[in-house]
């Protein structure tokens, strides 16, 4: 397995990342750097442990063993010599540029669309800053202007899930993390949700990880991939190569 070199234009490094779930490990010696600028995508199929790893990133759960690094600083897990520990509260992660967009979207269904943009900027302590960023998410995502004051549980699949991207970016995040943005939704709704991470991406300057089962959506809008396997990293590298690799097209490309 090729690795990929860490290097100071890292904004994330996980080093032999081990999570456990009671006698079962869940990730086994996980090692992955997400390069600052970047889209980098994990794709595998379920249960392969792509979800426990973001958890891991944002202390939904412990790492055993290992350590998860961010802008150079330990979050969670020890050093090498096992000395200094590692243990972020995982609401502190949003004041240091961390945004969690969670699988299922998980909007407030009963706050209105104002309101769940409102939850979103807790941390920003600026009025005139809330303001100004909740007018550039409904210039971003016109529907959620039009629907600001319906009950977020009566939008479709789509615009909850455009409504939890937005959410997320009210905090005005140096890293968004996404879950399967692409679940349960019709093809054409998750080709545009694609298309406006990657315009987060590149306007923006957010450095982006997405964990997808849509492998082929996925290593389009990235730039390196990860294929993950029963808790290991099987494969990774560019992911235009990754496109083109016989194990990628045979098991998640159905080529």
């Amino acid at each position: 397995m090729k690795m990929m070199t860490a290097t100071k234009n890292s904004i994330v490094e996980l080093q032999n990342v081990e999570v456990q779930y009671g006698v079962i490990t869940a990730l086994h010696g996980v090692s992955m750097s997400i390069p600052k600028g970047s889209i980098v995508s994990l794709i595998g199929a379920n249960g392969a442990g792509k979800s426990t790893l973001l958890k891991a990133l944002v202390g939904l759960e412990p790492v055993s063993s290992g350590a998860i690094h961010y802008e150079g600083e330990l979050l969670f897990g020890s050093t090498d010599s096992g000395k200094v520990r590692g243990s972020t509260k995982t609401n502190e992660l949003v004041n240091r540029g961390i945004a969690l967009v969670p699988e299922g979207r998980r909007v407030f269904k009963d706050l209105t669309v104002r309101e769940n943009l409102d939850m979103g900027a807790f941390s920003v302590k600026s009025e005139k800053e809330i303001k100004h960023k909740m007018t550039e998410m409904f210039d971003f995502f016109p529907i959620l202007r039009d629907r600001s004051k319906q009950k977020a549980g009566s939008l479709s699949g789509g615009e909850q899930q455009m409504l939890a991207v937005a959410r997320a970016m009210m905090s005005s995040p140096k890293l968004l993390l996404l879950d399967e943005p692409g679940l349960g939704l019709a093809p054409l709704i998750v080709q545009d949700i694609f298309n406006k991470i990657e315009i987060i991406n590149k306007e923006e300057d957010v450095t982006v990880f997405v964990v997808e089962q849509n492998a082929k959506l996925a290593l389009k809008s990235s730039t390196y991939g990860y294929v993950m396997e029963n808790g290991r990293i099987l494969l990774e590298g560019e992911s235009r190569s990754l496109l083109k690799n016989p194990q990628v097209l045979e098991a998640y490309l159905g080529e």
